[in-house]
């Protein structure tokens, strides 16, 4: 199981980043969105990507 920052992008406004949880089941790779950090700075999401690569 690993996490990882996500952008999604959205048609007008600017795009969704969500903290997932991605894992296997057999071949299928199953995610979980443990947050929606839209809301925070950009320096914070960078903060949590450098924590999600160490995870």
């Amino acid at each position: 199981m690993s996490y990882y920052i996500e952008a999604v992008p959205n048609r007008h406004y600017r795009p969704t980043t969500l903290l997932r949880k991605v894992w296997r089941e057999g071949k299928k790779a199953k995610r979980k969105t443990i947050a929606n950090l839209s809301d925070f700075p950009p320096s914070v999401i960078e903060g949590f990507k450098e924590l999600s690569k160490e995870l």
